[in-house]
């Protein structure tokens, strides 16, 4: 018999709400019955303590700086995996056998290419669009063109739509760059790796030949393993709404990438990189900027330092500094940003003020450094995110529509605005 907690409200008899606790001794109180029992709400802005579902796909423990996939530490995926093998796991709930991780790559290699009716797409964005844009519209549309993935059938049908997903999105992508820099497209090669591919259709071009850096297809592949997939964020979130009504998996993908779109959200090793400008374009003053950082009065904030969520220090950003560092020292990238950035790490390592604080650099500061250095430009910083996040979100999708307690999303509220009135006619009202 599950533990309850008694909750007494003003006029009314106590009420005994069950406790829910998770594997890893979570615990929530279960007041989906409160409104039923009582004639109360729960309320609670940007939904920060309320829990919206159970998920066996990560646990996260900010205050101990845990992340898991499945069950698996995020360092020893980091290491040993793939970020196919990571999204299968996310995917299937375990790790795939040689087998099962060739049929893969397999289906991946076979739907890469999208439709060639597609391409015309590109032709009607403006040469200014954003990246994410054309990503989001483009893997909407790829629902005209499977109508297999329409409602109840979108979930038969998720295997193969997985496939198609992961492996057209990085094609949609690597266009999307191509059309904004006035390239010509290039086609996906079955030969290739997941990452190596993608690198080839990005930065390939027909007039000569392109050698994949195996170190940056490796640096690649980490970064989309630490992105895969982070409990219920903001576009994870999104993609169960939008999912519970039946939305097909296209669409529901498709609006995670427009809630990642979002500068709050998947944007914020954009704004690492905007900071880094700000401070060179003021002579590289950072004594400057850290003083303006620590000074409460100043709008100014140090951008990819601290977490929502870790209140220790994240695990991805120590992860991730160790292979910032072999990337800048192989490519040996001469970029005064790199320097600055390496500077401001030193600094809020050792600052007694970001140190108490554990103002900790956190993944998205290393990100944006890493992408920036192997020419991936800033206003696809947040496609790459986008990219690495798929799985996850596919994998929270699909876990939804395997919960049978799951029902559409259909939040309350507090209504605080004018009580009943009488209308008035237009030729008696008073300008308010």
């Amino acid at each position: 018999m599950s533990d309850t907690a008694t909750l007494q409200l003003p006029g009314q008899e106590p009420v005994e709400l069950p406790v829910i606790t998770g594997s890893e001794g979570e615990k929530a109180i279960d007041v989906s019955k409160l409104r039923a029992k009582t004639g109360y709400i729960t309320l609670d802005p940007g939904y920060v303590n309320t829990g919206s579902c159970s998920s066996s796909v990560t646990f996260l423990d900010g205050e101990k700086g845990i992340l898991r996939y499945r069950g698996y530490p995020i360092e020893q995926l980091a290491e040993n995996s793939s970020f196919v093998e990571v999204a299968y796991l996310l995917l299937h709930g375990a790790l795939p056998t040689t087998q099962q991780l060739d049929d893969f790559n397999d289906h991946l290699s076979k739907h890469s290419l999208i439709h060639e009716d597609m391409k015309h797409f590109f032709e009607g964005f403006s040469t200014t669009a954003h990246p994410m844009v054309i990503l989001s519209s483009m893997v909407s549309s790829l629902s005209a063109y499977y109508s297999e993935a329409s409602g109840a059938a979108s979930v038969d049908q998720l295997e193969v739509n997985t496939a198609r997903l992961m492996a057209k999105i990085r094609t949609i992508a690597a266009f999307s760059y191509k059309k904004s820099i006035g390239q010509p497209f290039i086609y996906p090669q079955d030969k290739l790796a997941y990452c190596a591919n993608f690198l080839n259709m990005m930065f390939a071009v027909p007039a000569e030949p392109y050698e994949v850096d195996p170190e940056i297809t490796k640096a690649l592949d980490l970064l989309l393993i630490l992105h895969a997939d982070h409990e219920q964020n903001c576009s994870a979130s999104t993609v169960r709404v939008v999912g519970s009504s039946m939305a097909n998996v296209y669409a529901s993908v498709a609006s995670g990438i427009l809630a990642l779109w979002g500068p709050l959200h998947g944007g914020a090793n954009q704004q690492v990189l905007r900071m880094l400008e700000r401070i060179h374009a003021d002579g590289d003053d950072l004594d400057k900027y850290v003083r303006l950082a620590k000074d409460p009065d100043s709008d100014f904030r140090l951008m990819g330092f601290g977490h929502r969520v870790y209140k220790n220090f994240d695990p991805r950003a120590t992860i991730i500094k160790s292979a910032c560092d072999r990337v800048l020292n192989l490519l040996g990238v001469d970029d005064p940003l790199l320097d600055l950035a390496r500077r401001l790490e030193e600094v809020a390592l050792s600052d007694e003020y970001f140190v108490e604080r554990k103002l900790y650099p956190n993944v998205d500061f290393y990100s944006g450094i890493i992408y920036r250095a192997i020419g991936i430009p800033e206003n696809m910083f947040t496609v790459m995110f986008a990219l690495g996040r798929l799985p996850g979100w596919i994998a929270q999708w699909k876990e939804m529509h395997q919960d049978p307690k799951t029902k559409i999303a259909r939040p309350r509220q507090i209504y605080n605005g004018e009580t009943a009135r009488d209308y008035v006619p237009i030729e008696k009202r008073v300008a308010g």
